[in-house]
C-alpha cells in the first residue's frame, strides 16, 4: 500500500475527446508544477470508439466484434477494421500538429490493429476445423478489441502531455503480448510497484486484461472496475470521476438546465439506486470496493472545474429529510405472471428468477401479491420473448403478460417525509399521468412509479417540480 496522498481519477470518453479541456481543466486545473503529481488517471476510449470496436451501445449497429461474431458476414469485419485504422489515425491528425509525434501515435495504433487482424484471421482459419468452436473464443476476442480503444487514448494523452513538459507515463493494462494472465489485483500491484507518484503522472488504460475477465461481469462498464480497483490497491485518498455533466437533481435535458441543481453530497446507497436505474454514477460492483475501503468518491464536471462536484461517502445522510434526485429508466418490460395456483405455494418466485438468470436478464424492480408476480426487466424484446416462452413451459396454467413501461423514481439518503407519497401521486395526477404501479421500501431511500413510456419525460418533470424545485436553494450543498 502506498501512502494515502494521491487521488485516482477516471476520465470518461466524451471528456477524453476534448484534449484541451482535459489538459486545462483536469490535469493542470490551475496547479503549479509541483502540484501536478500524486494523481493517477484511468482513461476511457475516445467518445464513439468502443461503439466502432464492438457494437453501438444504444442502436446495436455492429462494430468489428459484432461482424466477426456473426458467421454470415465472413470477411466484412476485415473491411471494418481497415475503416477503423483510418478513423483512429484521423483522430490522431486532429490531436498532433507535430509530424514526428503523429507518426509515433499512428505507428502505435496501426501495430495494435494489424496485430489483432492477424490474430482474428488465424482464429477464423482455426475454427474452420470442426474441433475448434468460435463461440468459445468470442469473449476473448471482445476483450482484445475493447482494449484497443483505451490503449489508443491513453498512449496519445501520455505522449501529448510529455510533449508539453509533464512527466506522464503510459500504463498499459490491456495485456498486449503479455505471456501470463494474472488476477486483476496482482496485475495492478505489479503495474504500480515501480511508479513514483511524487514525480510521475500515470495515464492508465481503462481496460485491464485479467484472469477474472472484466467483460464477463461488467461488459461495457469495465473501466469503472479498473478505476475502482486501482484506487483500492494503491490506497487512494479519494476517487474522482470526471464526466461531461454534473450529478444533478434530474436529467437537465428532460427538466431544463435552469431547474436542476448539482447534488453536492450523497451516499453510496443513493448511488446504488441510480445504478439500478441505469443512471450510473458508478457501477455498484465498482462502488463496493470504494465503500468497503472507505474511499470517498467525487463526481465532477470536466467543463466546470471550479465546482467541487458531488461527494459520495458511505455515511452521509441529508440534514433534513428530503428527496435529492428524480431519476428513471425508459424501455423497461413488465413481465407479469398471474397464476391462481401460486396462492399458498412457496417457490414460484424462485422458479421465475431461475429463468431470468438463465437468460441473463436483469430485473430493476418487482412486485408481488397473492397470485401475481411482476418483474420489471431491463432487456431487449428478443430476450423478453425467450423468457416468456420459458415461463409458459414452467407455468402452463398461468396468464403471462408483457408490456413496455417506464420507471420514474424519487431518491434520497433520507426520505422519511410524512405525506411524500401522496404529494408525489398528486403531482402525477395533476398532469393526468396514470400510475400503473408504485413501490416503496421501508428503508425509504426511494419511491418508484411505473408509468407508460410515452409520459416518461412529463413524469420526471412533474415530480421534480413538486418535490425538489420548491426548495432548490437548500440543495446546492457544496461538497467538502
Amino acid at each position: 500500500m502506498m501512502s494515502q496522498q494521491h487521488t485516482v481519477e477516471k476520465i470518461g470518453g466524451t471528456s477524453m475527446s476534448n484534449y484541451e479541456a482535459v489538459r486545462d481543466n483536469i490535469i493542470l486545473g490551475g496547479r503549479n508544477k509541483d502540484e501536478l503529481y500524486q494523481r493517477i488517471f484511468v482513461v476511457s476510449a475516445y467518445g464513439g470508439v468502443t461503439n466502432e470496436l464492438l457494437e453501438h451501445k444504444k442502436t446495436g449497429e455492429p462494430g468489428v466484434y459484432a461482424l466477426f461474431a456473426d458467421a454470415e458476414s465472413d470477411w466484412a469485419w476485415g473491411d471494418d477494421l481497415s475503416k477503423l485504422v483510418k478513423y483512429l489515425t484521423d483522430l490522431n491528425a486532429e490531436l498532433f500538429d507535430e509530424p514526428m509525434q503523429r507518426n509515433q501515435a499512428d505507428q502505435f495504433i496501426t501495430d495494435r490493429i494489424e496485430g489483432v487482424r492477424g490474430c482474428l484471421i488465424d482464429l477464423q482459419r482455426l475454427c474452420s476445423y470442426g474441433q475448434f468452436q468460435l463461440e468459445e473464443h468470442l469473449l476473448t476476442v471482445r476483450e482484445m478489441l475493447a482494449g484497443i480503444g483505451e490503449a489508443h487514448s491513453a498512449f496519445n494523452t501520455a505522449l501529448k502531455l510529455q510533449q508539453e513538459g509533464i512527466n506522464a507515463r503510459f500504463v498499459d493494462l490491456t495485456g498486449w503480448r503479455d505471456s501470463e494472465l494474472l488476477p486483476l489485483d496482482e496485475k495492478l500491484a505489479r503495474a504500480f510497484e515501480n511508479i513514483d507518484l511524487s514525480r510521475e503522472l500515470p495515464i492508465v488504460t481503462g481496460y485491464a486484461q485479467c484472469k477474472e475477465g472484466l467483460m464477463r461481469t461488467f461488459d461495457r462498464g469495465y473501466s469503472e472496475m479498473t478505476f475502482s480497483r486501482v484506487a483500492v490497491m494503491t490506497g487512494a485518498r479519494e476517487a474522482v470521476i470526471h464526466k461531461e455533466y454534473h450529478l444533478s437533481s434530474a436529467d437537465p435535458k428532460v427538466v431544463g438546465e435552469d431547474k436542476v441543481v448539482p447534488l453536492g453530497r450523497t451516499n453510496y446507497d443513493v448511488a446504488d439506486q441510480l445504478a439500478n436505474l441505469g443512471m450510473e454514477a458508478i457501477h455498484p460492483r465498482a462502488g463496493k470496493g470504494l465503500r468497503q475501503n472507505e474511499i470517498p468518491l467525487r463526481v465532477m464536471n470536466t467543463f466546470e472545474p471550479d465546482h467541487t462536484g458531488t461527494l459520495i461517502t458511505g455515511d452521509y445522510v441529508s440534514e433534513k429529510s428530503q428527496v435529492e434526485i428524480i431519476a428513471g429508466h425508459k424501455g423497461v418490460f413488465a413481465i407479469e405472471v398471474f397464476d391462481q395456483d401460486m396462492q399458498g405455494e412457496p417457490g414460484s418466485d424462485r422458479r421465475i428468477l431461475d429463468i431470468l438468470s438463465r437468460f441473463k436478464v436483469r430485473f430493476v424492480s418487482k412486485d408481488t401479491n397473492a397470485n401475481t408476480i411482476t418483474h420489471y426487466v431491463d432487456s431487449t424484446l428478443k430476450h423478453v420473448k425467450r423468457v416468456v416462452n420459458a415461463l409458459e413451459v414452467e407455468f402452463p396454467n398461468a396468464d403471462i403478460n408483457t408490456r413496455k413501461v417506464a420507471l420514474v423514481s424519487a431518491i434520497g439518503s433520507d426520505m422519511k417525509v410524512p405525506g411524500l407519497l401522496s404529494r408525489s401521486v398528486k403531482a402525477l395526477a395533476d398532469e393526468e399521468i396514470n400510475v400503473l404501479a408504485v413501490h416503496q421500501c421501508m428503508r425509504q431511500v426511494d419511491i418508484q412509479f411505473v408509468v407508460d413510456e410515452d409520459v416518461y419525460d412529463r413524469s420526471i418533470a412533474a415530480l421534480h417540480a413538486a418535490l425538489i424545485e420548491p426548495h432548490n436553494h437548500e440543495y446546492a450543498i457544496v461538497a467538502a
